[in-house]
């Protein structure tokens, strides 16, 4: 019993051995064909999202190699950079986009080619000179040469995109009076939200004016993309405020309402007070010349500044007697006692003149004079007029009740406020100037915020515009993965046999635990000589699974204490 009991497989028939699984290739050779063409498209999808994702997050940086190109030099560029296998984008505007780490190499490259040529020549027209060319040509040439640089010159400022000069230089010949003065256009494209001021029109005129010989500042019109001159007129005169001028007017403006604003917010408050002001500034230039006369107010007041003296003498005929006939004529003249000019003369007797003598003399007497010249000469930008109106919300009060009402204000509130809108103006009656103030309720909108469900959200949508690629990518490998090539492999790779465990019946006791339980618990048996190994409790499992009975009564011996019969040909029964 004690050797039954000690080796309990002795007798039993031995377990065929389960056998070696075979390798990988030959699992994959032995599946059928439709797991096959199932594993094969699941990894060839995995293979397509892995080269997707990296080509997507492995993009170049491009960046712009040359912007505003024409047509024909970005036609050439790209012609050129196929032919250099360089990849490169175009995009709207003229502007050519390549790799970031090929921009200064391939500007380099293009420009050893000669590229771009641009649309504008300069002086290197001149470089290339036929033999039989004609004066006419030559001049046109220099004309156009001329041109483009200035056309080169003007681009180069910051605020204009492209330009355009046109140069009228007549042919001059031997006559100095019948010559013609050149005259020039300027048309300017300015870059979006750009403007000139008036600096920078006139730096643009004595450009152009003094790269051409003989050419007037005022003969140069300069003009933009909308056709509105900006130069001044040939006479001399604007058409109207420039960039410059309006800006000063705005200024102007600004800080008056700015003033009104700040004087008047702490009264009534910062959300009950609207107002404009409007100004009319002076830009003319006058310039006045006056002068006055009076007479001297010093202590000489009669000083002379010149005096002229003239005399002259014309005399008759000498031996022809002259006078009236008669005894008085003979007689000697007595002196003249007082002299009217210069020492007193001598009259000749009638009979001893020599003739009729005329005599006249003339005395001119230049007195000096105060004399005051006045140069008056206004200054640019004053102000003529200033109107201003200032609306004010109407006070809210509380009644004892607790209920909120508007009130407008008083009329002698309104008269503060207009004192005070004044005094921060620098109000002026002689001026003209005109303020108006009035209290009335301001109306608010309310403005209800928009119910607007989260997937319209923008932020929302732009996440999920970003994210549809990576998304799609990311389905099409799950899809793969859990559709074809896993099950795929099931069929490769099938799970071991699972063996039931008759628990049910036991209370959830293990196996081991039943059979000591059969067997009368821990002491009912002497315990064996060595622990079963699993491999012979396997074997003893299987034995179970496949010839049940035979273990029943090998059981039902070991619980009534009898002996097993040893067949003949070696098992027991």
């Amino acid at each position: 019993m004690d050797n039954a009991l000690s080796s309990p497989a002795a007798g039993l028939p031995e377990v065929q051995q389960t056998a070696k699984p075979a390798g990988l290739p030959q699992r994959l050779a032995a599946m059928p064909t439709k797991s096959k063409l199932m594993l094969g498209g699941g990894v060839a999808a995995l293979l397509a999202v892995i080269v997707a994702m990296s080509m997507m997050t492995a993009k170049p940086d491009f960046r712009p190699l040359f912007s505003g190109l024409s047509d024909k030099d970005g036609g050439a560029v790209i012609a050129q950079l196929a032919q250099m296998n360089v990849p490169y984008r175009n995009e709207p505007g003229g502007t050519i986009m390549v790799p970031a780490n090929q921009v200064y190499d391939l500007r380099m490259k293009l420009a050893s080619a000669g590229l771009p040529k641009g649309g504008i020549v300069g002086f290197e027209l001149m470089d290339k000179q036929s033999i039989g060319q004609t004066a006419f040509n030559e001049r046109l040439n220099f004309q156009r040469a001329l041109e483009g640089e200035l056309t080169r010159t003007i681009t180069a400022m910051a605020d204009v995109a492209d330009a355009r000069v046109h140069l009228a230089m007549p042919q001059q010949n031997g006559f100095f009076r019948e010559q013609q003065k050149p005259s020039a256009s300027v048309m300017l494209t300015l870059r979006g939200g750009r403007t000139l001021d008036r600096a920078q029109i006139a730096g643009i005129v004595h450009l152009v004016s003094s790269s051409v010989p003989e050419l007037n500042p005022k003969a140069v019109s300069v003009l933009d993309s909308t056709g509105a001159l900006l130069s001044q007129n040939p006479d001399g005169n604007a058409t109207g405020l420039d960039s410059q001028q309006l800006q000063y007017k705005q200024q102007v403006e600004a800080n008056l309402n700015k003033r009104i604003a700040e004087l008047l917010e702490p009264v009534v408050g910062r959300d009950n007070l609207r107002s404009t002001v409007t100004a009319d500034v002076d830009f003319n230039q006058v310039e006045s010349t006056a002068e006055e006369y009076r007479p001297n107010q010093g202590p000489n007041t009669q000083s002379a500044v010149r005096r002229l003296t003239s005399e002259e003498q014309s005399g008759g005929t000498a031996g022809v007697p002259t006078g009236v006939p008669g005894a008085t004529t003979n007689q000697v003249p007595p002196q003249a006692a007082a002299p009217i000019n210069g020492q007193a003369q001598p009259l000749q007797p009638a009979g001893q003149s020599g003739g009729t003598q005329n005599m006249r003399r003339n005395n001119d007497t230049q007195f000096e004079l105060d004399r005051t010249v006045r140069v008056t000469r206004n200054a640019i930008g004053q102000v003529r007029r200033l109107n201003a109106a200032v609306v004010v919300n109407q006070k809210t009060v509380t009644d004892k009740n607790g209920k909120t009402s508007s009130q407008p204000l008083s009329e002698t509130e309104i008269q503060k406020l207009d004192s005070l809108v004044k005094e921060a103006l620098g109000f002026s009656q002689e001026r003209g100037d005109s303020v108006k103030v009035i209290s009335t309720p301001f109306v608010s909108d309310k403005v209800e915020p928009a119910d607007v469900p989260l997937w319209q959200q923008p932020w929302l949508r732009d996440i999920a515009r970003d994210a549809t690629v990576p998304a799609a990518l990311v389905l099409i490998a799950l899809i793969a993965v859990f559709g074809l090539v896993r099950p795929a492999l099931k069929a490769a790779f099938p799970p071991p046999a699972e063996q039931k465990d008759d628990t049910a019946g036991n209370n959830g006791l293990s196996v081991v635990e039943n059979e000591q339980l059969a067997l009368g618990g821990p002491g009912g048996l002497p315990a064996l000589e060595a622990p079963i190994s699993n491999d012979k409790l396997e074997r003893a499992r299987l034995l179970a699974k496949e010839n049940p009975v035979a273990v029943a009564n090998i059981m039902r011996a070991w619980v009534n204490g009898e002996e097993l019969e040893t067949s003949p040909a070696g098992g027991r029964r």
